[in-house]
């Protein structure tokens, strides 16, 4: 069974009967190469609708000609036969980009974090039927549920413990007018995004959803960076994992941002990796400086986005292409953003004064 899965692409039809052949005691043999890549050369649509309708437990790569866009809000949702395949090559590759490098590069993230991996198609494949706030529930229920798998536990036991440096004001608020200007202040810590920053965050969103003369709320960053992710020093640090995914669906900036009636407009610069480009992805509008590099990370660490970006990211990207970036990690710049409707402008960054 293993032998036939992995990188080599193989014609549509075989991939289906592959996967129609799966029987419960072969699910272990999938790992650790949960991989199938499909060669869309001469595929016929009726295989691929099929393949889609077995939701099977492996990453589902379409190699060749005739990918759509697979964009979301920006572009084509790509609901037709291919809607099958979690990835599309050459689609979510950058112009030059080597498509076998690219296929080698998916294996060998799924060959190192196959639960991670699985977990994050399978997510990535409901999503776009959800309504948001629900997205996001099931994001953190599959988050919550990597936290406990054996990946984290060793991602953890190989960092070891660090000590978290707390700021006295993690989040800036300034009145402009009818606009609210939120400024995170955590540039000691490239603004890694901790328990307090969101508290700070949620609290003031909320409060400006209910001021009605207000009319947008605008996102900041102090610092070289606009977010550097979570804050690595409190990961792991849940003793009830069922009581965490409570707290991060009833504590969520993303939820808060979606249902603020006010314009909500991010301006991004450096580094926004995980939180950092998760949360202002939920903005109506987003600008980012020239030197933006945008990463998401987590499968690194056995898990998925747990910050809303299963569910923000796939909305203005889709879900092929937010698959892409989560499994390979790759960093994803100024130009190729705007292309693919993740950020809606390029500017050089404008200091956004917050209070003192």
């Amino acid at each position: 069974m293993t032998a036939t899965l992995g990188a080599q692409p193989l014609p549509a039809a075989t991939a289906l009967d592959l996967v129609r052949s799966l029987q419960p005691a072969d699910l272990a043999d999938l790992f650790p190469a949960p991989i199938l890549c499909v060669d869309l050369a001469d595929a016929h649509p009726d295989d691929l609708t099929a393949l889609a309708a077995r939701r099977p437990p492996l990453l589902l790569v379409g190699v060749g000609p005739g990918a759509d866009s697979g964009t979301g809000r920006h572009g084509d949702p790509g609901r037709g036969a291919e809607g099958a395949l979690d990835v599309l090559l050459p689609e979510v590759l950058r112009p030059g980009d080597d498509v076998p490098a690219a296929v080698a590069a998916l294996d060998r993230a799924v060959a190192d974090h196959p639960e991670a991996a699985v977990a994050l198609v399978g997510l990535l494949r409901m999503t776009p039927r959800l309504e948001p706030l629900d997205g996001l529930v099931a994001e953190s229920l599959a988050y919550s549920t990597l936290l406990a798998g054996g990946d984290f536990a060793r991602w953890l036991a190989a960092r070891g413990p660090r000590p978290h440096r707390d700021a006295d004001r993690p989040l800036l608020r300034r009145r402009d007018g009818d606009r609210l200007v939120l400024t995170f202040n955590r540039p000691e810590a490239r603004n890694a995004f901790d328990t307090f920053t969101r508290d700070a965050l949620v609290a003031a969103l909320r409060e400006a959803s209910a001021d009605a003369t207000l009319t947008e709320v605008v996102l900041t960053a102090n610092g070289p960076s606009f977010g550097a992710g979570g804050d690595l020093s409190q990961f792991g640090t849940a003793g009830d994992l069922a009581r965490a995914h409570l707290v991060r669906t009833g504590a969520s900036a993303g939820a808060e941002i979606i249902r603020c009636p006010h314009r909500v407009v991010a301006h991004l610069h450096g580094a926004c990796v995980g939180a950092g480009i998760e949360i202002p992805a939920f903005a109506d509008r987003v600008v980012a400086a020239p030197d933006v590099a945008i990463q998401l990370p987590e499968l690194a660490l056995g898990l998925v986005p747990g910050a809303g970006g299963t569910v923000s990211v796939t909305r203005r990207i889709g879900r092929r292409r937010t698959a892409w970036l989560v499994l390979t990690g790759t960093f994803l710049d100024a130009p190729t953003a705007l292309r693919w409707g993740l950020i809606d402008a390029i500017e050089e960054l404008r200091q956004v004064p917050a209070s003192p």
